[in-house]
């Protein structure tokens, strides 16, 4: 797992073998790690060896490591935010510095500010500046201390929120009382893909060529099973120190691949969970040099794609008799399919293909504990007549401000004729 251990690629070091020194190394010391790159089959590279990381006493990574960890609260009151935003594809990540005076417990304690829309494909170059408004904060496993990493969404300088501002339109969702009284619970199952930085293949996979088949990789433990647990349970920690509320995490059916699980999270706070997990995630991956990926379908044939499956209940789901209210829920989705089809993640129709535990895209569909339907609900809500369902549909690299707020758009604000609701109820054999 030499891609994982490595500390980030712009540290690594390409020279050629030198004599090593007759002293022994010393506990303090990082060993070096050798790769051949004459063997069949790898990668061409100009040197004989890649020299990954080598660490020594006042040596350059350590002097650099000793900075990075240092602890300034005893010298300063001052804090570093670091504030993050969703970039003009609608899934990239952006963020930037900035020192503040004293450490912060809200949002509303910190100033809005501004960058470059025209860098990111959120603005024209005659008109470029693009204000962010700090929504929610978590503390920063990076830097540790006081230190914060802010979740901001963007408007233009009049106020206005700029297009690809999701979060804006999530929160008018939210903040409606009948979503209010209803208190959604959102539980969001987020896969995704580590591949290799130089090949973009999968990591653990030979490059150019195909592990053994599916089957033992799920959930498995071994190094011809599982690869990239180090990034997975890193990221894992760096989560719950960050505060956000993530409940677990797994290897996935494709090899190299993982899904970590985030909730029972309320409303907009959802959102903000996943995008700020996200983003420490895509760090962690940075400093591996490993590449992140979010696309629902990486691999095309015969291999599990990459999805965002998204548990979902209010509270007349939670109470006696919420087995209906699931079922009502469920018949307003299926007369919606298509507006949520749309917005669930570009690229879902490699996916969403019938195999590989999804349901057809084209078609709507639900079922009790079956993992090829469109809509799932689980043994212990049928039996015990309340709980959630999930949402099989959404991708890997949706957007939660959109999936979730459409949830409940659909479910508590949104009423189908009488008409198309008796035909869904006929179709769907639900008696609501």
């Amino acid at each position: 797992m030499a891609q994982i251990l490595a500390p980030s690629t712009q540290w690594q070091l390409r020279t050629k073998l030198t004599p090593m020194s007759s002293s022994p190394i010393t506990p303090k010391m990082w060993s070096s790690i050798l790769l051949k790159q004459n063997k069949k089959g790898a990668v061409k590279s100009s040197s004989k060896y890649r020299v990954l990381s080598v660490r020594s006493e006042g040596g350059t990574i350590n002097r650099m490591e000793d900075l990075l960890n240092l602890d300034v609260t005893p010298y300063t009151d001052k804090i570093i935010a670091e504030y993050i935003w969703i970039g003009g594809s609608g899934i990239d990540l952006r963020s930037k510095s900035r020192t503040i005076s004293k450490p912060v417990e809200h949002p509303s304690e910190l100033p809005k500010w501004n960058y470059d829309g025209s860098s990111t494909g959120q603005a024209p170059g005659e008109d470029s500046e693009v204000i962010l408004y700090p929504q929610a904060i978590f503390k920063d496993p990076f830097r540790g201390g006081n230190n914060i990493l802010v979740i901001c969404d963007a408007y233009t300088p009049a106020g206005v929120p700029i297009p690809t501002n999701k979060r804006h339109r999530a929160a008018e969702i939210f903040s409606n009382k009948k979503v209010v009284d209803e208190i959604p619970w959102y539980g969001i199952e987020q896969e995704y893909t580590l591949l290799q930085t130089n090949v973009k293949w999968p990591l653990g996979w030979p490059v150019g060529a195909y592990p053994g088949p599916q089957g033992p990789y799920y959930c498995g433990v071994g190094a011809d099973k599982s690869f990239g647990r180090d990034i997975s349970d890193a990221h894992y920690k760096a989560c719950l120190y960050a505060g956000i509320n993530i409940s677990g995490t797994n290897g996935e059916v494709m090899p190299g691949q993982w899904e970590y699980q985030v909730g029972p999270s309320v409303g907009i706070e959802a959102g903000d969970h996943i995008w700020i997990s996200r983003y420490i995630l895509e760090r962690i991956t940075e400093q591996a040099g490993v590449v992140l990926s979010l696309d629902p379908k990486p691999i095309e044939g015969d291999w599990n794609g990459a999805g965002c499956h998204t548990n979902y209940s209010t509270k007349s789901m939670r109470e006696e008799g919420g087995f209906e209210v699931i079922k009502k829920a469920i018949l307003n989705l299926s007369l919606r399919h298509k507006e949520h089809i749309s917005a669930y993640g570009e690229g879902n129709e490699r996916r969403l293909t019938g195999k590989h535990e999804t349901a057809s895209i084209n078609t709507f569909s639900w079922g009790v504990a079956n993992r090829g339907c469109s809509i799932r609900v689980g043994r212990d809500t049928e039996k015990q007549g309340k709980g959630y369902l999930e949402d099989r549909r959404p991708a890997s690299n949706m957007d939660p401000y959109v999936v979730t707020s459409l949830l409940a758009e659909t479910t508590l604000l949104w009423e189908p004729t009488l008409e198309a609701e008796a035909l869904a109820a006929q179709k769907l054999s639900l008696k609501v």
